[in-house]
C-alpha cells in the first residue's frame, strides 16, 4: 500500500504541481494574461505539433495502431458523449445545442497536455505509443462527432454539404492534426531526419509538456464556477470515472490487450475535458460558462481521480 502511494505521489504531483505554479503565477498577477496566451499559442502552434510529429515519427505503426485499442478509448468517449448531452438535456433543462457543448465536454478528454506527462512520468517514455495512437485520431474524430451533432441539433444548422466542410476544415486546420500527419507522411515513406536536425526536433519537443502544463494553469485562471456547476460537476463524474472504466473493462475484459496499451488507454481516458471543450462551446456560442466550469471543475477533481486510476490499474495487474 505504501509503495502505491509513493508511485502515485512521485507520477501525479509533479505534473499538477507545474499546473497549480502556472496557475498561481497568474492569479497573483506575476505573469500578464497575454504571456499565459503566448505560452499556449507557442505550445498548440509550435512544440505540440512538434511532440506529436516526432511520435507519429517514431511509432510503430503495425503494433501500436490497432483497432482494438481505439475501440477500447473511443466506445467509453462517445458513449460518455451521448450520456452527458441526454443528462443535460433532461435533467438540467438544457437547449439542444447547449446539451451537445455539454457532451463534448465528456468526449474531450485532455488526451495530450495531460495525458501525455502522466502516462510518461508514471511509465517512462517508451510507454507513449499507444498514447500517440490514440492522440493521431482524437482531434479530429472529437470535432467531427461534436460538429455534426451540433448542426443537426441547430434550428438554424447548415446543409449536409456545408457541414461536412466546417468539419473538415476543423481537423485540418488545426496545427496538431498537421503535425500528426507530417509525421505519420514521414514514417510510411520511411524518410529520416538527418542527425542534427533530429537532435534539435526532440529539444523543441521537450519543451511541449512542462510549458503547456504550465500556460494550461494559467489559463484556468479565465475561468469560475459561478455558472452551471451542476452540468460542470455531472460532466466530470462522467469523464473521469465512466469513460476510463468503460475503457479498462474492454481494453483488460474484453480485447486482452497488452498491459502497456491497458494502462495508457486507461489513463489517458481518465483525464478531465482538455480546453478544446471551451473553444468548442465558444465556437457554437453554447453553453459557455457550463463548459468552462466542467474544465475547471474536472481538472481540480482529477489530481483525485487519476491518482485513483494509477491504484486501481495497478493493483488490478497492470
Amino acid at each position: 500500500m505504501i509503495d502505491s502511494l509513493l508511485f502515485v505521489l512521485e507520477t501525479v504531483l509533479p505534473v499538477f504541481f507545474v499546473v497549480g505554479a502556472g496557475y498561481f503565477c497568474r492569479r497573483v498577477n506575476l505573469l500578464a494574461d497575454s504571456v499565459t496566451t503566448g505560452l499556449l499559442t507557442f505550445t498548440t502552434t509550435i512544440a505540440a505539433p512538434v511532440l506529436l510529429f516526432l511520435g507519429m515519427y517514431n511509432l510503430d505503426l503495425g503494433e501500436m495502431f490497432r483497432a482494438d485499442l481505439l475501440v477500447s478509448f473511443y466506445a467509453g468517449a462517445i458513449a460518455c458523449f451521448f450520456l452527458a448531452m441526454f443528462g443535460a438535456r433532461k435533467i438540467f433543462g438544457m437547449r439542444p445545442g447547449e446539451s451537445v457543448a455539454v457532451g463534448f465536454a465528456a468526449l474531450f478528454s485532455n488526451s495530450l497536455l495531460l495525458g501525455v506527462p502522466v502516462t510518461e512520468r508514471a511509465y517512462g517514455t517508451d510507454a507513449l505509443g499507444p498514447n500517440f495512437a490514440i492522440i493521431a485520431i482524437h482531434a479530429p474524430l472529437c470535432y467531427m462527432i461534436g460538429i455534426t451533432a451540433m448542426e443537426m441539433s441547430r434550428a438554424d444548422g447548415r446543409g449536409a454539404a456545408a457541414t461536412a466542410r466546417a468539419v473538415v476544415t476543423a481537423m485540418f486546420r488545426n496545427a496538431l492534426t498537421i503535425g500528426i500527419a507530417i509525421g505519420l507522411a514521414f514514417n510510411l515513406l520511411g524518410l529520416r531526419m538527418p542527425g542534427p536536425l533530429e537532435g534539435g526536433v526532440e529539444m523543441l519537443a521537450r519543451a511541449a509538456l512542462p510549458v503547456a502544463l504550465f500556460g494550461l494553469g494559467g489559463a484556468l485562471t479565465r475561468y469560475s464556477l459561478r455558472k452551471g456547476i451542476g452540468p460542470a460537476a455531472m460532466v466530470a463524474g462522467i469523464g473521469l470515472m465512466i469513460h476510463p472504466a468503460i475503457t479498462f473493462g474492454l481494453s483488460a475484459g474484453v480485447f486482452g490487450l497488452p498491459e502497456g496499451m491497458v494502462r495508457s488507454a486507461t489513463l489517458t481516458a481518465s483525464m478531465p475535458p482538455g480546453v478544446n471543450a471551451y473553444v468548442f462551446a465558444a465556437m457554437y456560442a453554447r453553453a459557455v460558462g457550463e463548459a468552462a466550469s466542467a474544465v475547471l471543475l474536472a481538472t481540480a477533481i482529477s489530481v483525485l481521480s487519476v491518482s485513483a486510476w494509477l491504484v486501481a490499474v495497478s493493483h488490478a495487474g497492470f
